[in-house]
């Protein structure tokens, strides 16, 4: 009966190359957003819905807004990676030498812990651009971004999803499962 499920698990194949192919589709987005902020710096390229604004400011919401793209680029890729990690790859993350410390993926907490924090940077980073989009109106409800953004936080480090197993902590090893 083990077998069929032990099969079943290269199905997440799936979502390891779509998302990798996000993204790098991401990647090359984020580039030309970043190559769109050169041309309104030096260009004085300015579109339609943003000639209120000095080109210089267009450039500067355009870095902003490939900053937000690179990060789901690489929220992307870290998932990929974290999925290959637990659930095709055999080899504990501690033999896993050629990766940073960071992105290795001991259990599915720590992957979880990963995404959630660069989500949290993500949504700052549109908190940002929309602040800085829409600097000479802002309305009270705006304010409902950041305290968001808090609570995403918040609820993150009260999850305290980066324990490794095996972990111990204040001499307590948890559950072994032996009998």
């Amino acid at each position: 009966m083990k077998t069929p499920f032990y099969a079943f698990r290269f199905i997440s194949w799936i979502a390891i190359l779509f998302s990798l192919i996000g993204s790098l589709l991401l990647f090359a987005v984020g580039a030309l957003k970043t190559l769109n902020a050169f041309r309104a710096f030096f260009l004085g390229y300015i579109p339609k819905d943003k000639e209120h604004l000095h080109s210089v400011d267009v450039g500067i919401t355009y870095l902003i807004k490939s900053l937000g793209t690179f990060l789901i680029a690489l929220v992307l890729f870290i998932f990929a990676h974290g999925v290959y990690t637990l659930f095709i790859s055999n080899a504990p993350s501690s033999l896993n030498k050629g990766v940073l410390r960071w992105i290795q993926t001991p259990n599915i907490g720590h992957l979880k812990k990963i995404l959630g924090e660069v989500i949290v940077i993500i949504l700052f980073v549109k908190f940002l651009e929309v602040v800085f989009l829409n600097i000479d109106d802002l309305k009270w409800e705006l304010l409902f971004f950041p305290i968001f953004i808090i609570l995403m936080a918040l609820g993150l480090k009260i999850l305290k999803l980066n324990k490794i197993e095996g972990e111990s902590k204040k001499g307590y090893t948890g559950y072994t499962g032996a009998c």
